[in-house]
């Protein structure tokens, strides 16, 4: 069985205490993970301004060609895992087996992240809005004539991972150029990536100092979260609420992204049903980015039929099937679970299960060993419905019918907007909005990533700040 072990400052560290790791069809453990307590994370994190100073040994302009060449090492090479070695292959049969995620979005979210890794200059040129990045280096610079100065935050960037989806982890790879190691605590279920991509950085170069791995509990977690000056929480509202007023925290909760069509674009509502399949189920609609609202004036009953009609087409299927397009459970009495709460929010008037009218089909489905849920639409009349505005790990999503002129006071915290719309001053609506994180104007699908663009905050402005810098021309 493979053990995965703790990195304490890129150093394997073999626990007494571990937990498996199941498969998600047979229950036959995979892979041991060593756990990290309480009190070895609070002595490691002592000692992190040394792991800082590692990586302050290189300019930003190195640490990007390495990220450049850990692309190609995560994508095609085998890496070190324990002693011994995982290629490619083996990790995503690993990382579908214990996630339920099916290996064809393995393989597309493995090319997400190689990307990222590639394209790490342009990232960073968004995330600084075009710094001259060797300021960083220095500590100090002129650009445009001005004395530019940035001050690290934080000796540590934590990181409290989800099991949702592998490209997340594209999220925190930006803080290696920017100078700063990672304390990781991967998801039960998937400390594959984030330990793959460690593995790839130290393989082209960066120094090992810069990552921690701490599988561990949730007093673990809070230890990371409560002693690192800088933090990225992922997880459900459960999860996340706790810590919203800590402003060292940066949060990664539910995204209740939606689709928007305006009174002005209202009837043309066909011309947009690929736009709305696509945000809606791509990567088995396990992503805060994918749409889990479609919001009209009008017409909201034959939009869900027709988004019914065509989301029924997508199937259950085995995890090694090319064609799979969306995720099992882990855990199948959580699926049961969810389609519930489902069930019983429907006893609710002002909501109507479509998928079931349309497909005739259960929303559990057994599958070569695995349960799934199956696409799910429900048409709302009502705004303020229990399901008007929720979000589910699987292709979720509900259809609601308001006056348009009342849904921004309706749509509560979504991460993205895409509004489809020509009308000036909705437009302005929008983008004067607090509640609207990502806006697309335009038919842009809610998943499509621009990477020069922040995904959810800014992680250079919550790394650094930028301090007041004179300096006398007599010195």
């Amino acid at each position: 069985m493979i053990h995965i072990p703790i990195l304490r400052a890129g150093r394997s560290y073999r626990s007494l205490n571990t937990v498996t790791v199941p498969h998600v069809k047979t229950g036959e453990p995979i892979a041991s993970v060593s756990q990290a307590n309480q009190g070895l994370i609070a002595k490691d994190l002592h000692e992190v301004d040394e792991n800082r100073r590692a990586l302050e040994s290189f300019s930003v302009s190195e640490l990007l060609v390495i990220c450049k060449e850990a692309a190609q090492l995560f994508a095609e090479s085998e890496l070190p895992l324990n002693g011994t070695t995982q290629s490619p292959d083996e990790y995503i049969r690993c990382l579908s087996a214990t996630t339920g995620m099916p290996e064809s979005l393995c393989w597309k979210n493995m090319a997400k992240i190689r990307l990222m890794l590639e394209e790490l200059e342009a990232v960073l040129g968004g995330l600084t809005r075009g710094l001259d990045l060797s300021v960083l280096d220095a500590g100090w610079g002129v650009q445009d004539g001005r004395h530019l100065s940035y001050v690290p935050q934080t000796d540590a960037l934590g990181a409290v991972l989800p099991n949702n989806s592998p490209g997340v982890h594209a999220l925190w790879i930006p803080a290696i150029p920017l100078k700063t190691p990672l304390i990781l605590k991967p998801g039960s279920l998937e400390p594959w990536t984030p330990f793959r991509i460690s593995q790839a950085l130290i393989e082209a170069g960066c120094p090992a100092e810069g990552f921690g791995f701490y599988p561990t509990d949730y007093s673990g977690s809070s230890e990371i979260l409560l002693r690192c000056g800088r933090s990225m929480l992922f997880g459900g509202g459960a999860t996340v609420d706790p810590w919203k007023t800590d402003p060292g925290v940066q949060l990664h909760g539910p995204g209740q992204s939606k689709i928007i069509l305006a009174e002005d674009t209202i009837a043309q509502w066909e011309d947009y049903l690929d736009l709305m399949v696509t945000s809606i189920a791509e990567n088995g609609g396990r992503s805060c980015i994918n749409a889990s609202g479609v919001w009209v004036p009008s017409e909201g009953r034959d939009v869900a039929e027709a988004l019914a009609s065509r989301l029924s087409r997508i199937e259950a299927k085995p995890l090694d099937d090319p064609q799979a397009g969306i995720a099992a459970f882990p855990n199948p009495d959580v699926a049961r679970q969810i389609s519930n709460l489902i069930d019983n929010h429907l006893k609710v008037p002002g909501a109507t299960d479509i998928t079931a009218m349309v497909s005739g089909s259960e929303r559990v489905a057994e599958v070569a060993g695995c349960t799934f849920l199956l696409p799910t639409v429900i048409w709302c009349e009502d705004a303020r419905h229990p399901l008007a505005n929720t979000e589910f790990l699987f292709p979720f999503v509900s259809v609601v019918e308001m006056p348009q002129k009342a849904m921004l006071e309706h749509i509560g915290p979504t991460l993205v907007v895409t509004a489809i719309t020509e009308d000036r001053a909705f437009k302005r609506d929008l983008l004067t909005s607090t509640v609207v994180d990502r806006l697309n104007l335009g038919p842009i699908p809610t998943n499509q990533i621009s990477w020069e663009q922040p995904h959810e905050g800014n992680l250079f402005d919550f790394l650094y700040q930028q301090r007041a810098l004179q300096i006398s021309t007599a010195t």
